[in-house]
């Protein structure tokens, strides 16, 4: 270990006491990856501020030691977001997890970066309030995390991402600085929107510590439906029919055969199987409006050539059914050594030529790929199921994603709708962006972060990655 980062270890330890910082092998190799597989690294060390003036203080040693710094909440991220790929500091958050207000005059509620998810979820809706972004990694992911991807849900559709309810962020700077921005005023157009810039920025811009989020009063009832199909096409056809209905569900989801099958293995909750595609559905709201949205949405089904549809019979059957889509990934990655759940959207008219386009790669490259995702917002999960530890097999992987990536593009896509593009991504968003636009993003990240150590070598990659674009299916 170089002199430098030896005194830089020995100040994290004066600063923030010898508790708050790991550098023991087990210690790190813990904090060297996240749940993006095929990407590793390893920090030098791992601190765990409790404050913001913690946060502070490791971020002027960093600066004084010229050393990375990587924060990172649970490390569930799907794009490699979390890795400390040029070693240096894991900064975790996680000690920083207070719910430090619930606003219910102002419908708001600040906390800090380390807040779990579903712990923000129970604490407001014990209130009758309401938060509505839910990743699927919503019982350990964290809030921070969350702003940091700019992560979205199951109920994206209907109430849309992360940072459409962040409506404050104080934030640490690269040289140490506090910067607070927004608030809770529901209109504040002063300035440029400093708060959309860093959300999403995954880490690469500051440091979140405290954030004040947007909350809605809770939904009085929710239905929940499914749907399934013997072709694609027919559970694609619904999910625009409904959408041009002027329904905006809550939920849409879409699992295909392969999906369902994993889930029910799992779960035993009673999907069916041997089908092609399956639509879940759920609505929220008063009580009147749900039954009709509910009953239409499952007309429409039917109208579209549905095997069946059920509605459920009680609040908490629906729970089951909405929970099961919750395993689709733990049911997966029960087959296969490694899982890769990857992240492409396409407008909603495009969603059966993107599966195809799934369907065609995995095929060609010879390689096992299931599809889930939030069908309403055209936003698929295809997963993979691999073995990193085959080096020809994961070429094969790797080349088939690069087809179905450059398809979400040609379909008038984007190569990630809610996870970011980390280490993943990088070399694919030119494919995205224009030039100009990247060459406004690499403005902005060297005017914020002149010494380049706020999480290196993430979203902004050195090349972009020449496009190839097979038709065929």
């Amino acid at each position: 270990m170089a002199a430098s980062m030896q005194g830089f270890i020995q100040a994290l330890r004066q600063a923030l006491g010898p508790g708050a910082v790991v550098s023991d092998a087990a210690g790190l190799a813990t904090y060297g990856y996240d749940a993006t597989p095929a990407h590793r690294g390893r920090p030098d060390v791992v601190v765990f501020p409790a404050s913001t003036a913690e946060v502070q203080q490791v971020v002027r040693l960093a600066a004084r030691y010229r050393v990375p710094i990587v924060p990172r909440g649970s490390g569930t991220n799907l794009s490699g977001g979390t890795v400390p790929a040029s070693g240096g500091a894991v900064v975790a958050l996680s000690r920083m997890n207070r719910i430090l207000e619930v606003d219910e005059a102002n419908l708001t509620a600040t906390v800090e970066p380390g807040v779990l998810t579903a712990q923000l979820h129970r604490e407001v809706e014990q209130r009758g309030l309401f938060y509505p972004p839910d990743p699927g990694s919503m019982a350990i992911s964290t809030i921070g995390g969350n702003i940091a991807e700019n992560a979205g849900g199951l109920r994206g559709l209907k109430y849309g991402v992360t940072g459409d309810y962040v409506m404050g962020l104080e934030v640490v700077l690269a040289g140490g600085d506090v910067m607070e921005v927004g608030g809770k005023n529901v209109k504040d157009v002063a300035g440029y929107d400093l708060v959309r810039l860093f959300v999403g920025s995954e880490g690469t811009l500051g440091i979140v510590t405290r954030a004040t989020l947007k909350l809605l009063p809770l939904p009085e009832f929710r239905r929940v439906a499914v749907a399934t199909f013997r072709e694609l096409e027919a559970a694609a056809a619904s999910v625009s029919a409904i959408i041009r209905a002027r329904i905006i569900p809550a939920t849409l989801e879409f699992l295909d055969r392969g999906t369902l099958e994993a889930v029910e293995a799992f779960a035993h909750v009673g999907l069916p199987t041997g089908v092609e595609a399956m639509l879940l559905m759920a609505q929220d709201g008063p009580r009147e409006a749900v039954d009709r949205d509910v009953e239409r949405m499952a007309a429409i089904c039917r109208e579209q050539g549905a095997l069946d549809v059920q509605v459920a019979a009680s609040p908490e059957e629906g729970d089951r059914l909405m929970a099961a889509r919750r395993y689709a990934l733990s049911a997966l990655a029960r087959q296969r050594p490694t899982t890769i759940l990857e992240d492409a959207t396409v407008p909603r008219s495009r969603l059966a030529e993107m599966v195809r386009a799934i369907q065609a790669a995995a095929r060609r490259h010879g390689v096992e790929i299931c599809t889930f995702g939030h069908a309403g917002d055209g936003n698929l999960h295809p997963t993979c199921l691999t073995d990193e530890k085959d080096a020809t097999e994961m070429e094969r992987v790797e080349a088939a994603f690069e087809e179905i990536f450059a398809a979400a593009i040609e379909l008038g896509g984007t190569i990630t709708g809610e996870h970011g593009v980390g280490l993943a991504k990088r070399e694919y968003l030119g494919w995205r962006l224009s030039p100009a636009a990247m060459g406004v993003m690499r403005a902005i990240k060297q005017a914020l972060d002149p010494q380049g150590l706020l999480n290196p070598g993430k979203v902004l990659g050195e090349r972009t990655r020449p496009r190839r674009v097979v038709r065929s299916a």
